[in-house]
């Protein structure tokens, strides 16, 4: 009978975590992780979405006769405001929960 030849494989792997100073992208995780910490995307669209809803109310104040489509544009862009802000006031924590840190 043939026996299989056995071949031992060692390999010099380290598994214990070198310091977080040698690691490039340190840099850019502080960045990332400041962007989360201020909402700056959120806010920053809420405060687009703001203007908006203000150009398109001033617009609609200003016609003679609104008909029933510019109407509903504007009851549109209103009760979408309600669910941005919703959505943007209730979402703070969401991240540290996901997270694990609260």
């Amino acid at each position: 009978m043939n026996d299989p030849i056995k071949k031992k494989l060692e390999l010099d792997i380290e598994v214990t975590p070198t310091s977080l100073s040698s690691n490039p992208y340190m840099k850019w995780i502080h960045i990332a992780k400041t962007i989360d910490a201020y909402r700056i995307f959120p806010r920053a669209f809420v405060s687009v979405y703001i203007v908006l809803l203000y150009k398109v109310v001033t617009w609609f104040m200003t016609l003679e006769e609104p008909n029933l489509e510019q109407a509903g544009l504007v009851s549109i862009i209103v009760g979408a405001m309600a669910a941005v802000f919703g959505i943007y006031a209730g979402t703070s924590g969401q991240s540290k929960k996901f997270k694990g840190e609260d």
